[in-house]
């Protein structure tokens, strides 16, 4: 039972004022880039600056989208995103199926190998998968961009603490039956582990989605840019059209953020759940 002394009481305001507090620090620099995306070019650099726009201008959405090749920026980054979260699925069910349910030589040393690259930075690999994707003539293609990134060695650890609560009875009573690996585990593995699948499905595109760095180093024209890149290159050829580079910020972050909102139960479901077994 919540006590009601007054001293809990007190306490419980100070706590919830302090999470508002924060949530409305956390969410202001949002709100403002909305709100700017939506200011005519002489309110967005007044003096002092208002927050609530006088009027609405909507039309900034559409003249950010005509001055830059954001069409193809986006389909570039949604092709992109949805392969990389296919392959990764594939590459982290099947192994973590393989750490959690088969035997074969070295599995241990393996497993052990895999976490301990968990170690390294991700910036302490950016030169040498450029020297390969270099040597293998892949600058400026999507190949550059997508099979480095087809496997994940997080999401594989995560996905085999899942697969390792699953009783052993399951999978020795499938073998008695004569149902074979692949059908066990799309058959039973997968959908009893569905949230988190779901939950490496919507970090793996949300991660492919923002990526920056790794697109800017192995893309030179145009039509390759992905959204985060592009928007880039528009800031600095918009030059002081503010209104255009937030509303261009926005086309960048909201959908990401949609999917997030629709999606976020099953993050918080898989990852309340990532210590079942470890």
């Amino acid at each position: 039972m919540k006590s009601t002394k007054p001293s809990a009481i007190i306490a419980d305001i100070v706590k919830y004022v302090i999470l508002i507090a924060g949530a409305l620090f956390t969410l202001l620099p949002f709100v403002w880039m909305v709100l700017s995306s939506l200011k005519s070019a002489n309110e967005i650099v007044q003096i002092p600056p208002t927050m609530i726009p006088k009027k609405f201008m909507f039309s900034n959405y559409a003249e950010a989208w005509a001055e830059a090749p954001f069409p193809r920026y986006f389909l570039n980054t949604v092709f992109i995103a949805t392969v990389t979260t296919v392959g990764v699925l594939l590459t982290s069910i099947l192994s973590a199926f393989a750490f959690s349910r088969l035997d074969f030589p070295g599995k241990k040393i393996i497993f052990s190998l895999f976490m301990a690259t968990l170690m390294i930075p991700g910036e302490m690999l950016l030169i040498t998968n450029f020297i390969t994707i270099t040597k293998l003539k892949w600058i400026d293609t999507y190949k550059a961009m997508i099979v480095p990134w087809l496997a994940n060695v997080f999401y594989t650890y995560l996905l085999t603490q899942f697969f390792s609560s699953v009783p052993e009875a399951l999978y020795l009573a499938a073998k008695v039956d004569k149902c074979s690996d692949l059908k066990f585990l799309f058959k039973i593995m997968v959908p009893m582990n569905k949230n988190a699948i779901t939950t490496v499905a919507i970090l793996s595109f949300i991660g492919s989605w923002n990526s920056f760095l790794w697109p800017l180093l192995v893309t030179n024209s145009t039509n390759m840019r992905v959204l985060s890149h592009g928007l880039v290159r528009f800031q600095s050829e918009a030059g002081t059209k503010y209104q255009l580079v937030m509303a261009a910020s926005c086309i960048l972050v909201v959908p990401i953020i949609i999917v997030y909102l629709f999606l976020r139960k099953y993050i918080l479901e898989g990852m309340s759940y990532t210590g079942v077994k470890g």
